[in-house]
């Protein structure tokens, strides 16, 4: 069981996106997406998500706001629980990331990237809705097969 989160940071109309494009071995290759990664040992999701965010941008989030609860099953790979922000209160110059590129990307045009397909669907729930929400996608290899959204 992997847990993880995610942060969508706002800007301008925009995501700060990561083209994830520098890991040899990244089940991520090649796809955009929010910024954020494992749990350390100890951490809490806000804990995680303030230190992915540094780490990865060089932004210090000085305010967010939990979204959703992301569970992500696959024939492939171990079962993953996802934390998912959004921020738009931060500070702080962007650096270079050791994992991909980053880049601030229309909030129109995330859904039209190389995503994962259920990336997609909970990306437009973040942008039309202000409720938090858990969503359930099950995946056979890289193609979503089933999901399920419940509204709180």
């Amino acid at each position: 069981m992997i847990l993880s989160t995610l942060c969508y940071i706002e800007k301008d109309d925009k995501y700060l996106m990561l083209h994830r494009t520098k890991k040899k071995k990244d089940i991520n290759k090649n796809k955009w997406l929010g910024i954020g990664g494992k749990f350390e040992e100890g951490e809490s999701p806000e804990e995680c998500i303030i230190r992915e965010v540094k780490e990865e941008t060089g932004l210090i989030l000085k305010n967010y706001q939990l979204r959703c609860i992301v569970t992500y099953v696959s024939t492939t790979w171990e079962t993953e629980y996802m934390y998912v922000f959004t921020s738009n209160d931060f500070m702080g110059d962007i650096i270079e990331c050791n994992e991909g590129d980053l880049q601030w990307i229309d909030k129109k045009e995330v859904t039209k990237l190389n995503t994962w397909e259920g990336d997609k669907i909970f990306v437009e729930k973040l942008q039309k809705d202000s409720k938090f929400f858990t969503v359930k996608f099950e995946y056979d290899g890289e193609k979503l097969i089933r999901y399920d959204l419940k509204e709180y």
